[in-house]
């Protein structure tokens, strides 16, 4: 008899603890209901932005090659961060894009060729 009344507590208080994560598992969506509804509207159609009387704006490709890090005249000269360009890159002198050549660069990490 013993037995069972343990039995019928273990089984009265998994139901009491699935009980409580349902009753804060409804809680914890009405909470989230509540800040939904207080959010403001998504934006009306009027209120995207609109493309330019012009079109659309093109994409600009120009190729870049790094700025070259100002030697100083001696080695006791520092170089402080006004001494440096504002970018790390500047527009090449060379606008042609480069392009893939039969025995140049080769398949990714072995160096070769790529083609046998």
């Amino acid at each position: 008899m013993l037995a069972a009344s343990g039995d019928v507590r273990n089984v009265a208080a998994a139901f009491a603890g699935g009980l409580i994560v349902v009753a804060l598992l409804i809680w914890a969506v009405r909470l989230g209901m509540r800040a939904k509804d207080a959010e403001s509207p998504p934006p009306g159609p009027e209120e995207h932005p609109r493309l330019p009387e012009t079109g659309p704006v093109r994409e600009e490709r120009e190729m870049r090659e790094a700025n070259e890090v100002p030697h100083t005249h001696d080695e006791s000269e520092r170089l402080n961060p006004h001494n440096l360009a504002a970018s790390g890159t500047k527009r090449g002198h060379d606008q042609t894009r480069p392009r893939w050549a039969p025995g140049n660069s080769g398949s990714f990490g072995s160096g070769g060729s790529g083609r046998k």
